[in-house]
């Protein structure tokens, strides 16, 4: 249906690589009707090109190009989240496989540990980091001192920040200068800026989870390939929240 055709595949087999079930499970969906190429119902027979191709199933865009890679990596705090630092710092691309080349997707600053995501696909990355669509990250931010009632509840309800004010989040207290924080926006420092805010600067930030990915097994500086199955959540994270704009 797109490219030229020596570069089109069997739509079923496409969809059976990614690992959506069995061919056979693959042409039910489409004959189910529950499969569209370029906004279009698909009908079995379909050959696509996964280079070009824009494939949906149940409304959800799937990632079919033969290259795409999606890794894990636990940052350690002192890793710069970027491709290439002028200043010779170390970077998060050097801690995972150099081919295919990958970059970050969303950034947490170089004192913040945890969970990044780096990948080469350019679609899911752009809808994982676009503020319209809200996807979670949750951290636990030692902080100075012991927050009060009227601290978590200024960090629920939204404080204000020199770039206006935030969105409610989600806080809950660890222990007595541990907390954890689910935010759905993606400004700069945000976590860091909030806690200051509200008089309790962050001593240790940590993301353990962003969307539906998380790993406490993962030891500072280790990362892994996403399972096919993550990444169908990822996929299905980013539509879900397309649906509530």
């Amino acid at each position: 249906m797109t490219g030229s055709a020596e570069d089109e595949v069997r739509l079923q087999k496409v969809l059976a690589r990614v690992g959506l079930g069995s061919r056979r499970a693959c042409e039910e969906l489409i004959a189910d009707g529950r499969v569209t190429v370029d906004g279009h119902e698909a009908t079995l027979g379909d050959r696509v090109d996964p280079a070009v191709a824009r494939v949906e199933v149940d409304g959800v865009p799937i990632g079919i190009r033969p290259d795409l890679v999606h890794y894990l990596l636990n940052k350690p705090a002192g890793v710069v989240t970027t491709a290439d630092d002028p200043q010779g710092r170390p970077v998060v691309v050097d801690l995972v496989p150099a081919e295919p080349r990958v970059f970050p997707v969303g950034r947490l600053d170089m004192d913040t540990e945890g969970l990044l995501l780096l990948t080469n696909d350019g679609d899911l990355a752009h809808r994982i980091t676009h503020p319209s669509y809200g996807i979670e990250k949750e951290y636990l931010a030692e902080v100075e001192g012991e927050p009060a009632r009227g601290a978590l509840r200024r960090l629920r309800e939204g404080v204000e920040l020199d770039d206006g004010p935030t969105a409610p989040a989600t806080v809950g207290r660890v222990g007595p200068s541990l907390l954890r924080i689910v935010v759905h926006e993606g400004r700069n420092r945000q976590v860091r800026r909030m806690c200051e805010a509200v008089g309790h600067p962050v001593r240790r930030l940590v993301r353990t989870r962003l969307a539906e990915l998380s790993d406490p097994g993962l030891p500072p500086g280790g990362w892994r390939a996403l399972t096919t199955d993550e990444v169908r959540a990822l996929e299905r994270s980013v539509a879900d929240a397309d649906d509530r704009r």
